[in-house]
């Protein structure tokens, strides 16, 4: 990824999260999401990247940005562990199905194993079964590991899954 690419991660991000947790989130939260604030963020982010995390881009065969994802070491509160941790990956609305998703998440699966990393893991929202079925395909499981998320005062629960790597 790089800065020319973070409008399009933006929208993708925000399209992302309208579609996928529509009925899980408050309507009003997701309706009030920024593309222009997100992609200011993400300005920010790279700008002050350490090398730490890795932002993935997949594009189409036309060369358009059609998926992001995001990884780089897990934390334990503010303790940085030895296992990677997958922070986001989204695949604009339009995509879903195309096998980007797919090609992002093996990559990201690759440089934590390259990395030397022992287990991936991600938090997934409980509700959305489409997500956690798409990371069950790709080998995650469910550890028990649960905590809430607050949007808009409605406390939405999200799960761990996680992924032994290759060594």
């Amino acid at each position: 990824m790089t800065l020319a690419d973070c409008d399009r991660v933006a929208e993708i991000r925000i399209r992302g999260w309208q579609s996928a947790y529509r009925g899980l989130m408050p309507r009003s939260y997701l309706d009030g999401l920024s593309v222009a604030e997100d992609a200011e963020r993400r300005r920010g982010h790279l700008a002050q990247a350490d090398g730490s995390v890795v932002n993935l881009v997949a594009e189409d065969t036309g060369g358009e940005v059609v998926g992001w994802a995001c990884h780089g070491p897990y934390r334990d509160g503010e303790v940085v562990t030895a296992h990677a941790e997958l922070y986001a990956i989204y695949v604009h609305p339009e995509h879903l199905g195309q096998g980007a998703g797919q090609a992002l998440l093996a990559e990201s699966v690759a440089r934590c194993a390259a990395a030397g990393h022992g287990r991936l893991l991600l938090w997934v929202l409980k509700e959305n079964g489409r997500a956690r079925r798409f990371y069950e395909r790709a080998g995650f499981e469910a550890d028990g590991a649960e905590e809430p998320f607050e949007v808009d005062g409605v406390v939405v629960p999200e799960v761990r899954y996680a992924r032994a790597l290759p060594r």
